[in-house]
């Protein structure tokens, strides 16, 4: 799985996003050189007579703080400076996932207009800003570092060796609403069989489903209670701050959630994302988030009621599997036989796709989330 969008393997290549493993690092490497190190978003003053006794040649700094001076010294003697971008609202080099507090910086006190989030959304909508050479390299460089911490969050960090299920389904259900608690129940008898439940970060059913991961240890009565206060806020108009506040007060009630994905995107930054993923991988280009999203999900995706977005989703994810080697074959999953059959003709079409191929038997329509669940337990 590659989901920073590297061309391909560089075995040499090595990784440093924090200061304790590049000073550690750098006690064990004098005398050699830092070829192939990658050191990104690291404040580096003071370490000028550490980096004079090593050879940088071919070592890349990406929006490192250095001592005056050095940055020219260190070019000199080979390394590639990538410098920081003061004129972004956002680091091109974060060196992991965002949280929901980190996106939501401020909410207590501050309208959701003036919160990291919007403002990056709103960076990203100036007029004539997706031209910008500089600005396209900005959004470039910080989704390939946002699939760099995805990979490893996968790999080594929190969701190793787990499962990723994704739940797929439409923004507009709301809070209070049966499609929502649905939704959020799916969520959490999917954290309780064990695996990670991914979603496209949004609001609606995302948002329902991180929130049924989130509190998927905390007793029936917990969940139950966070519904009906979220309730009280259907959805995120006409305030977000108001919609995120009300998430943000569930968050503090119960601080050691369950972990869970949402992978959601700036190409929809209307739709802000949800308090209750614990992980988020926010992209610019939302072609990439879709394709990873799908790529990330091999444990399955369960498909709930939606529209436009999900039926592209179900036919993404159907082409992957159409074309899918028999072992790399995800389950699909339905849930609403009348919407998928009726409403959003989604099934026949599928179910002509899959036929007499191996996908065939990987396919599912069901009408509860209880038997979408009972599908992926075998």
């Amino acid at each position: 799985m590659n989901l920073s969008g590297n061309l391909g393997p560089s075995p040499r290549s090595l990784e440093v996003d924090s200061l304790a493993t590049f000073d550690r690092l750098l006690l064990t490497a004098r005398g050699v050189d830092l070829d192939g190190w990658h050191a990104q978003s690291l404040d580096l003053r003071g370490r000028a007579p550490a980096l004079e006794q090593v050879n940088v040649e071919g070592a890349i700094f990406l929006g490192c703080t250095f001592d005056d001076g050095i940055e020219d010294t260190l070019r000199r003697r080979g390394a590639l400076i990538f410098p920081r971008l003061e004129s972004v609202p956002f680091n091109p080099y974060r060196a992991g996932l965002y949280s929901p507090a980190e996106l939501y910086a401020g909410l207590a006190d501050s309208p959701y207009e003036q919160l990291p989030d919007a403002r990056i959304y709103q960076w990203s909508i100036q007029p004539g800003q997706r031209h910008r050479l500089d600005a396209t390299l900005a959004s470039a460089l910080h989704d390939h570092a946002i699939g760099d911490a995805l990979e490893e969050a996968i790999h080594s960090g929190p969701f190793s060796n787990r499962s990723v299920v994704g739940v797929m389904g439409g923004h507009a259900a709301g809070r209070g609403s049966a499609d929502y608690a649905q939704a959020a129940w799916l969520g959490r008898l999917l954290a309780r069989d064990g695996h990670v439940v991914a979603t496209g970060g949004g609001p609606g059913a995302m948002e329902a489903a991180n929130l049924g991961a989130y509190l998927s240890q905390a007793d029936d009565g917990g969940l139950q209670a966070a519904l009906a206060g979220l309730g009280s806020v259907p959805g995120f108009r006409p305030s977000v701050s108001a919609w995120a506040r009300a998430a943000a007060a569930v968050v503090e009630r119960h601080p050691d959630g369950t972990p869970s994905l949402g992978i959601p995107t700036w190409f929809y930054g209307h739709e802000p994302p949800n308090y209750f993923a614990t992980h988020i991988a926010k992209y610019f280009a939302n072609a990439v988030r879709e394709a990873i999203l799908l790529e990330l999900c091999q444990g399955g995706i369960v498909f709930l009621p939606g529209a436009a977005g999900t039926v592209q989703e179900i036919f993404q994810d159907a082409c992957e599997n159409y074309y899918a080697a028999r072992e790399k074959i995800t389950p699909m999953v339905l849930v609403g036989r009348h919407h998928w059959e009726h409403q959003y003709p989604a099934w026949p079409m599928l179910r002509s796709l899959a036929a007499g191929r191996d996908m065939e038997h990987r396919i599912f329509l069901v009408d509860t989330v209880d038997e979408a669940v009972a599908v992926l337990r075998g």
